[in-house]
């Protein structure tokens, strides 16, 4: 038995911090959005003793920078459906990294959700998607989103989730530069200013998004983490000048970052925009690619596949 899965990566529209909690994690509220870029999973199951085999390929760098056990969230998820579940098979993972890694797309996130999904009916568990998520919080506050997918409101420390209306239609440009940032150190050094703080209107946000309005989603967007991250790596705030003059209806860095993302409404100037950050020294990785809709996954379900 095979299953091949996509376990695409997100982009965050909006992000807020509205407060620090009692037990060190912060609420949150974020747009969320998955987009059109993803890692590539086969799970196999064989006949072994209950074991859990993960190989990893995509170059090199995916090879030095991604675990092939307990310390990957994919080999977790599946041992934690495998333990709990009993499931008396092996079962072998081979992960294909795309997305980059520790680049503020949820990567590792998306992966575990993937193999959470594809373990559960690999194995015909019968869980419910929402019966995944809970299962999935435990291990990681954005996986939960990352079953769901789509356009979301996510609330608390990521886990409490509302769908939305598929975004406005965009291209979009996604650049990761050649630096490794520490969320650790972002939600630390953002504690000691948190009252100069100015907080996007994420409400505002989701209303435009409601209405079809690509241009005032855009014109909405903010992520309060950039008052830390973008002083202290001031590259995110060149490729985020660079892609506005290359005609974005936006640009913004993603999650804790580094990985910068520009909103475009034209192919040309997307287009245009990546060569030029693929031909230059700001970007370590560039994609160019587009919002997932979560009708797309139903019609994918109907075939089989995630």
């Amino acid at each position: 038995m095979e299953r091949k899965l996509q376990a695409r990566a997100k982009i965050n529209l909006g992000l807020d911090v509205l407060r620090k909690r009692p037990d060190g994690y912060h609420d949150l509220r974020m747009v969320m959005q998955t987009v059109n870029f993803c890692d590539e999973i086969t799970l196999r199951a064989t006949e072994e003793e209950p074991s859990i085999r993960l190989s990893v390929c995509g170059g090199e760098s995916a090879k030095e920078e991604v675990p092939a056990d307990s310390r990957n969230l994919a080999y977790r998820a599946a041992q934690l459906l495998m333990e709990e579940f009993e499931i008396r098979q092996g079962l072998n993972i081979v992960l294909e990294k795309r997305i980059p890694v520790a680049a503020g797309l949820a990567g590792g996130s998306s992966d575990a959700a993937a193999v959470l999904a594809g373990v559960n009916d690999l194995f015909g568990l019968g869980l419910s998607k929402e019966e995944l998520m809970t299962r999935g919080v435990r291990l990681g506050a954005d996986i939960p989103y990352c079953i769901l997918r789509g356009t979301a409101l996510a609330e608390g420390i990521g886990e409490r989730l509302t769908c939305l209306p598929k975004a406005p239609e965009a291209f979009v440009l996604l650049a990761k530069p050649p630096a490794a940032v520490s969320t650790k150190y972002v939600y630390t050094h953002l504690d000691t200013h948190f009252a100069e703080i100015r907080h996007p209107d994420i409400d505002a946000q989701v209303r435009a998004i409601r209405e079809g309005d690509l241009y005032r989603t855009a014109a909405l967007m903010g992520n309060v983490l950039e008052t830390v991250t973008v002083p202290a790596y001031p590259v995110i705030g060149r490729i985020k000048e660079q892609m506005m003059r290359c005609g974005a209806v936006n640009a913004m860095m993603s999650g804790s970052g580094p990985t910068v993302f520009g909103l475009f409404d034209d192919y040309d100037r997307a287009k245009k925009a990546y060569e030029q950050l693929c031909s230059g020294t700001l970007a370590k990785d560039v994609f160019l690619t587009t919002f997932f809709d979560r009708t797309d996954d139903i019609l994918q379900q109907e075939k089989n596949a995630w």
